[in-house]
């Protein structure tokens, strides 16, 4: 027998999980990472690529640009608040604006299911068209294939999108320093109980919807008014707590969290400890985490409860030179919690 292989009961070859894609690579935490830096980075490794930041800074002449790509494969395909037509549209959009920069175009690549009713399709294409025209992004080109029955879950969507970098935008991890403080633009974990709840159909509160928004506006006001901000990044798959993490390694310093000031829907909160589940760790499609100096956070909060998908902005923690690389949560009882990346998977295929 090879190394690594081993045979069931029935005597059919098995691998060895660690030589094979466990859905925990797809969570956006540790087996993601070390998927990506171990086979992705390791093989296209470039100056541009290794900023691994939600999308490549590109010049062409004098012009910058933002460039980024996105797959989406959420199940259902249709949720409270959302449906992957949607999520794709502002998911993109969002990673370009966490770059610093103005979206204006997107491609789409559906990869479609034999046996996908056209008036879903249609629905989800409508719900796009729609989702862009309210984002003042237009898609200009695109890509159809269709597959056999059961080689893919209905329909996938890969979009990519290009932006102008806005003059005033220096987003960079190596800005974040001690002294900075931590501010999330709103109440955490709706989008994945929301996905979650639908998947398996549970009757949830009406409070309980998707989050996904585009945040281009908001990100365009913040970075105009507010140069100063160092770091900006869409808690997505491995939620809060996972990205924090990634920020804190990349900028070689500590985080840390105060659990009183984490903003949560009471709805959602009472789901998770029902069904086991830690929000920091849940997927976000309408959040924005922003690291800024103190002297200009009352600034940021203020732009920010401007706006319908930030009136609930808050500050949630600050920058330390200790324990570089982690990210620590001052309990409500006075203890320490070490809040290290998602391990495995929680909610799998939630965007």
């Amino acid at each position: 027998m090879l190394p690594g292989l081993g045979t069931d009961k029935d005597g059919g070859i098995m691998h060895n999980s660690k030589d094979c894609i466990l859905l925990g690579h797809g969570s956006g935490g540790r087996l993601s990472h070390e998927l990506i830096k171990n086979i992705m980075v390791a093989a296209f490794s470039n100056p541009l690529l290794d900023e691994l930041h939600d999308g490549a800074r590109l010049s062409i002449g004098d012009t910058k640009l933002a460039f980024t790509t996105d797959s989406y494969v959420v199940k259902p395909r249709f949720f409270p608040g959302g449906d992957i037509g949607k999520l794709a549209v502002c998911g993109t959009v969002n990673d370009l604006a966490m770059c610093g920069a103005k979206p204006l175009y997107l491609s789409v690549g559906f990869i479609l299911e034999e046996g996908l009713p056209l008036d879903e399709l249609r629905q989800i294409v409508e719900s796009m068209r729609l989702t862009a025209l309210k984002a003042g992004v237009t898609i200009v080109t695109g890509d159809t294939k269709v597959v056999e029955r059961g080689a893919v879950d209905g329909i996938y969507i890969n979009t990519a999108g290009i932006g102008v970098m806005l003059p005033q935008a220096n987003i960079a991890a190596n800005r974040v320093k001690p002294g900075q403080v931590v501010i999330v633009s709103g109440d955490l974990g709706d989008h994945a109980i929301a996905v979650m709840s639908e998947r398996h159909g549970l009757t949830l509160p009406a409070e309980i919807r998707s989050d996904c928004a585009p945040l281009h506006i908001l990100i365009e006001e913040l970075l105009t008014e507010v140069p100063e901000i160092s770091m900006l990044r869409d808690p997505t798959r491995g939620g809060l707590a996972t990205t924090l993490n990634e920020i804190a390694a990349d900028a070689g310093v500590g985080i840390v969290l105060e659990e009183g000031q984490l903003p949560v829907k009471p709805e959602v909160a009472a789901v998770c400890e029902l069904l086991g589940f830690d929000h920091l760790y849940l997927a976000n499609e309408g959040k924005v985490i922003a690291f800024v100096e103190n002297k200009c956070c009352e600034k940021v909060l203020t732009i920010m409860q401007r706006h319908s998908v930030s009136v609930a902005a808050r500050v949630i923690g600050s920058v330390t030179d200790k324990a570089p690389g982690q990210v620590v949560l001052k309990t409500t009882v006075g203890g320490l919690r070490l809040l290290d990346m998602l391990t495995g998977e929680q909610l799998p295929r939630i965007c």
